[in-house]
Order: structure tokens, then C-alpha cells, then sequence
């Protein structure tokens, strides 16, 4: 096909790609990784547990993709850029970062220690800010372009009340520095867009459950989403499918949310 011809330019072929993945543990993040090794990607999994990673580094390898385990809290700076060290001298440079680890807040606003605001702070926001300039530093030098997708929530959007305030303005954050440095970021080739889910199976969801009780009763289809629904979102995003698209949120949420 010509350069201009339907369809030429819609592929999820990551092939000669590497791409860094934090939170992969469990969950989305595991998911992330999983789906982005199948597609060919070299994938550097990123969180504090590391026997997990082990577990999924093999899992990935016996399905004949490549994955390492990278041991990381997004919390320490230090440890952000020791993380992409060990990625890049293990399978080259990353070109694709996904920011998916986070954490709750699980306390109204007027009852969070001080230690709990900052961790959630740190995890949320500050963890993937630093990190994406990390890797946006590293690409610019090599003058290569990027892609980078940050895990925001339909909790940036409508909050439901049920103590995780401090959640949902991380998460409102994350997409406004999802929009800043698209715009920042563009004229190097870096593209920089946002997921955000409603209520998707995950460790973290299972603990709302416990906290406020089985909240799909609410939604129009009456389902939690699972992981692998996010799959296509995504794919779009990392891929060359995605060339000029940057500085979006793309909202995945089976309609659960009013709007």
C-alpha cells in the first residue's frame, strides 16, 4: 500500500521495541506487560515485588516473549533512574513506558496521616512524572521517538465519595501532565496519552469491594471490566497506529460513570 492508502499504518507490531512497565506485579500492570511482550515487544516488568516479576518474566518466556524483572519503587528517585538503567543494559533502549503503578488513599480527606498523603502523592504523580521525563530525557539525546501512556481513572472525573479524595485529584493530575507534556514533548516525536478506566478486576479494586460493598449493582451493564478489555486501548496508544495522536485521554468505562 502507498503511504496514504487505507490501513496503511494500522499495526500493533511492537517488534524492535522496548518498553518499561511499572506496577506489573499484578493486575493491569501484569496485563500491560503481558500483552505487549505478544506483540513483540522486549519487556522491562517494574515493582516492588519482585518474586512476583520473576513469575511473570517466566510466564512471558514460556509463551516465547521477552521479559525482565526489574525491581522498583516509583517512590525513590534513586531507584527511577537505576530501574531504566538495568532496563536499557538488559534489552536497549526503552522506547515505550506505561506509568501504571498507584496506589488508594482509603480515608477521607480530614483523617489521612501525613505519611499515607505523601505516599499517595508520590506513587500517583510524582513516580510517574519523574520516570517519564527519565525516559523522555533519554530518548530526546538519542533524538528517537517515544511513547508513553499514563494509568489515570474515571475517579479524576466523578467522585464517588467512598474516601479517596487524594485519589482522584492524583488521578486529575496525571492527566493534565499527560496533556503539558504531550504538548512539551511533541517536537521531539514523543507522544504522551492517558488510560483511564472505570471500575476494572484488580488487587486494588477487590479492596473497594471489601471497603464499600459490590458496587456494580449500579452500573448500566453490571459488570466490573476485566483486564484484557483494556488490551486494544492500549495497543493503539504504543503503536504506530497512534503517530499523531498525543495529549489524549482515553476514557474506557463500559459507560458505568454519568457524564
Amino acid at each position: 500500500m502507498t503511504e496514504g492508502s487505507a490501513g496503511a499504518h494500522f499495526s500493533t507490531d511492537l517488534s524492535g521495541q522496548v518498553a518499561l512497565v511499572t506496577g506489573a506485579s499484578s493486575g493491569l500492570g501484569r496485563r500491560f506487560a503481558t500483552v505487549l511482550a505478544a506483540c513483540g515487544a522486549r519487556v522491562a516488568a517494574a515493582a516492588r515485588r519482585e518474586e512476583k516479576l520473576k513469575d511473570l518474566a517466566g510466564e512471558v518466556a514460556a509463551a516465547g516473549g521477552t521479559c525482565v524483572p526489574v525491581p522498583l519503587d516509583v517512590t525513590d528517585a534513586d531507584q527511577i533512574v537505576a530501574a531504566v538503567d538495568r532496563a536499557e543494559a538488559e534489552l536497549g533502549p526503552v522506547s515505550i513506558l506505561v506509568n501504571n503503578a498507584g496506589i488508594p488513599d482509603a480515608a477521607y480527606a480530614t483523617k489521612m496521616p501525613v505519611a499515607l498523603v505523601d505516599a499517595v502523592l508520590d506513587t500517583n504523580l510524582r513516580g510517574p512524572f519523574l520516570l517519564s521525563c527519565e525516559v523522555a530525557r533519554r530518548l530526546i539525546a538519542r533524538g528517537a521517538p517515544g511513547r508513553i501512556v499514563n494509568l489515570s481513572s474515571m475517579g479524576a472525573h466523578n467522585y464517588a465519595g467512598n474516601g479517596a479524595a487524594l485519589y482522584s485529584i492524583t488521578k486529575a493530575a496525571v492527566e493534565r501532565m499527560t496533556e503539558t507534556l504531550a504538548v512539551e514533548w511533541a517536537k521531539f516525536g514523543i507522544n504522551v496519552n492517558a488510560i483511564a478506566p472505570g471500575a476494572f478486576r484488580s488487587e486494588m479494586m477487590d479492596g473497594m469491594i471489601a471497603r464499600v460493598g459490590d458496587m456494580t449493582r449500579y452500573f448500566p451493564r453490571g459488570r466490573l471490566g476485566e483486564p484484557h478489555q483494556l488490551d486494544s486501548t492500549l495497543l493503539y496508544l504504543v503503536s504506530p497506529s497512534s503517530e499523531f495522536v498525543t495529549g489524549m485521554v482515553a476514557k474506557v468505562d463500559d459507560g458505568q460513570e454519568p457524564r
